[in-house]
C-alpha cells in the first residue's frame, strides 16, 4: 500500500469498478468501505495539520499586547497538542504519553494569550524533549485555581536537571534550552 491513502484510494476505486462490472457487489462494497476508511484518515490528518499550522502561525505573529479573557485550560490543551504534533512532525519516531489535569472551575483570565501561549509552548517542548529516550515517557499539563490567581504546572518523568548546572538556574544570561535539553524544567507563569 502506498504511504499516502489518497493514492491507495485511487487504486481502490479502479478495483471497485472492476468488481462491480464482474457483478461481485459484496467485494465492491468491501472496497468501498476501505475507501471510506482512507478518506476518514485523510480528513483526520488534514484537520490535525490545519491545527498545527494555525498554531504555528499564531505563535509566530507578534502579539497586540491586548489582554483578553482567555480560557487557560483550552489554551494549555491547544499548545500541548501543538507541541506534541510539532515534535512528531520533526521526528516520526518520537512518541510520548501526555495527559491533562485541568481544574474545571478555572475562570477565564485576562491575559495576552499569545504571550502565555509562547511560554506554554516552550515549557511543553522542553518537557517532551526531556522525556525523549525515557522508558514510558509522560508529560502532564495541569491547572489549578488559587485564592490569588491560577497555577499552570508542566511536569514530566525525565531525568531532571544535572547538579552541575542547577546553580545557573537563576542566572540572567543562562539560556536553559542549550543546557537543559533532555532534562526536566519546572517554571511558574
Amino acid at each position: 500500500m502506498p504511504a499516502c491513502p489518497c493514492l491507495y484510494s485511487i487504486e481502490l476505486v479502479d478495483e471497485m469498478k472492476d468488481e462491480f462490472k464482474k457483478g461481485d457487489t459484496k467485494e465492491g462494497f468491501a472496497i468501498a468501505e476501505d475507501i471510506k476508511q482512507n478518506l476518514q484518515k485523510i480528513t483526520h490528518h488534514g484537520k490535525r495539520a490545519d491545527a498545527i499550522v494555525k498554531g504555528m502561525l499564531a505563535h509566530s505573529r507578534s502579539s497586540s499586547g491586548e489582554k483578553v479573557p482567555t480560557d487557560i485550560n483550552a489554551l494549555a490543551d491547544e499548545y500541548l497538542r501543538l507541541s506534541y504534533h510539532g515534535l512528531r512532525a520533526k521526528d516520526s519516531t518520537f512518541n510520548a504519553d501526555f495527559k491533562t489535569d485541568f481544574d474545571p472551575d478555572l475562570p477565564k483570565v485576562n491575559v495576552v494569550s499569545q504571550d502565555i501561549g509562547r511560554v506554554l509552548l516552550n515549557l511543553i517542548n522542553n518537557a517532551f524533549q526531556a522525556v525523549n529516550g525515557v522508558e514510558k515517557p509522560k508529560v502532564i499539563v495541569a491547572t489549578k485555581k488559587l485564592d490569588n490567581g491560577i497555577q499552570i504546572n508542566v511536569s514530566d518523568n525525565g531525568p531532571g536537571i544535572p547538579d552541575a548546572i542547577k546553580d545557573k538556574n537563576n542566572s540572567t544570561i543562562f539560556h536553559y534550552q542549550t543546557y537543559w535539553a533532555g532534562n526536566r524544567i519546572r517554571d511558574s507563569v
